[in-house]
């Protein structure tokens, strides 16, 4: 009873293989892996599915795996922020303002504050002449 027939290792997946089996006859056994090269595997991995990439490069499936979450998170992470301040500004300096009115009847009206938004001219003034009305 045969098999399924393999399907053809993507080109990109086989150029990493080459660049893993000359890292790996240069070095000692158990020399980790640079990250240039797990870095690339990531990539692939999210092309072509975890398992795709691990077989053939004879990489740890889990350890590729928890890279590949490794990287996701880390962007979600970075994307959240874990302080936010808000700052109020300075506190406007508040100027003095006096102003004085005098009908023609001699009476006289004086309003004097400190605030940043000017009081109701309209409303003061109807309101003065309705009570010397």
């Amino acid at each position: 009873m045969r098999g399924k027939a393999k399907p053809p290792t993507p080109e990109p997946i086989v150029q990493l293989q080459l660049q893993l089996d000359q890292f790996r006859s240069t070095q000692p056994r158990w020399t980790k892996l640079p990250e240039s090269l797990w870095q690339a595997a990531v990539e692939l991995a999210r092309q072509h599915g975890v398992h795709s990439v691990a077989q053939p490069l004879r990489l740890d499936y889990m350890g590729l795996k928890k890279r590949l979450g490794e990287r996701r998170s880390r962007r979600r992470k970075a994307l959240r922020a874990a302080f936010v301040e808000l700052t109020t500004p300075p506190p406007a300096t508040l100027e003095e303002c006096v102003i004085e009115v005098e009908s023609s009847r001699g009476a006289k009206m004086r309003l004097q504050w400190k605030a940043t938004a000017p009081p109701d001219w309209t409303a003061l003034l109807r309101a003065w002449r309705e009570t010397e009305g």
